[in-house]
């Protein structure tokens, strides 16, 4: 399955790069990291009411623009090009998706309204205090259904969302449950972790209020589903991020002079950028057929998302590692831009189980 972007989808990405660009270069990324807010406030309400982003690949009935798997594949790409600190991949790509694909039409009238609008922000918590992101190893419990007790650790943006969607046990099986983030019973940590660009949380829930959130009893075909959509869409993020670092290390290896000439005309330098470049674009290919699947819906989709998961995290880590091999000891500076690369690359490696986890579901998938 191919993907071909129409004249829309183009025009999406040259008007959001260029919007990025102004807005979220290097300076405010730094600033947004630091702030307390972890990103700009100002700047989220301006992707929502100027862009339209939050409502991107939200269905129009709920106040979104109708579109799918591949402009929101559009838009992280570009967020990850430039590293944006914001509950956008939180709200949109993680609870968003997983609202969209639940088939729960009170649960979607209910919250994708605030979502598509920007006023409310949204996570999935599904990672155990084991630190465990598989549906086997839930051990949060939602008792009756009505309450949800138990842990979950490296929430995204789950220090501050306003939903909480949890991933927890019922006697029946696993299901999703939607707790508001300031109910009794629920505690929040934010975690010192290695990425400034992206906060995790731990929660800590004690018969804390939820409601259920699509099919009854055992859930796991559905969350399979949401968990397939949340790789497609971290592949996208990462991809933009590695592709990042191979422009950053080509153009320092043009400008950069030793022994008299460009570091980019020694035969060292060259293999690296190669090999960066083929990293990333298998990478890019991976994830643009991921999304293609996901757009079309196929049944084809773990497959594919189990293939990018793994290509895209491992492609942007390599990069990243590379591009500061090529900038040398500045690279290893916190006034330059590449460890702060190297950091989301590896903790988006892990997110929802690192390229071994999805390796291993692939040969099951495929029967090896």
């Amino acid at each position: 399955m191919a993907l071909t972007f129409t004249e829309e989808q183009e025009q999406l990405r040259t008007t959001l790069r260029r919007f990025l660009t102004e807005k979220a270069p290097s300076a405010a990324v730094r600033r947004a990291m630091d702030s307390d807010e972890g990103h700009d406030p100002r700047l989220w309400r301006q992707m929502a009411d100027q862009l339209g982003l939050h409502g991107i690949a939200l269905p129009e009935e709920y106040g979104g623009f109708g579109g799918g798997a591949v402009e929101l594949g559009i838009v992280l790409e570009e967020t990850g090009r430039v590293l944006l600190p914001s509950p956008y991949f939180a709200t949109v790509a993680l609870a968003g998706q997983a609202l969209a694909a639940s088939n729960d039409e009170a649960a979607k009238a209910r919250w994708l309204p605030a979502i598509a609008d920007g006023s409310m922000t949204a996570t999935l918590a599904l990672a155990e205090a084991t630190g465990s992101w598989r549906l086997a190893d839930i051990e949060t419990s939602a008792g009756n259904g009505t309450a949800v007790s138990g842990t979950k650790m490296f929430v995204v943006d789950g220090h501050t969302a306003d939903l909480v969607l949890v991933v927890a046990r019922t006697d029946t099986g696993p299901g999703l449950f939607a707790v508001d983030g300031a109910a009794p019973g629920v505690t929040r940590t934010r975690l010192e972790t290695l990425d400034p660009t992206r906060r995790l949380a731990r929660i800590d829930l004690d018969s804390a209020p939820a409601q259920r959130v699509g099919p009854d009893g055992d859930a796991s075909a559905y969350l399979r589903t949401v968990l397939d959509l949340v790789a497609v869409a971290l592949a996208a993020e990462q991809v933009g991020g590695a592709q990042a670092c191979l422009d950053a290390a080509v153009e320092y290896a043009k400008v950069r002079v030793q022994f008299g000439r460009p570091i980019g005309s020694f035969q060292a330098v060259k293999h690296k950028c190669a090999d960066m470049l083929v990293a990333v674009e298998g990478a890019r290919s991976a994830a643009y057929h991921a999304t293609a699947v996901a757009a079309e819906g196929s049944s084809e989709l773990p497959v594919s998302a189990a293939s990018a998961a793994s290509c895209c995290a491992d492609a942007f880590t390599h990069a990243a590692k590379q591009n500061i091999q090529i900038h040398g000891g500045i690279g290893y500076t916190w006034e330059h831009d590449a460890h702060l690369y190297l950091k989301r690359a590896k903790s988006s490696e892990q997110l929802f189980g690192g390229p071994a986890t999805h390796r291993a579901r692939l040969a099951d998938l495929v029967g090896i």
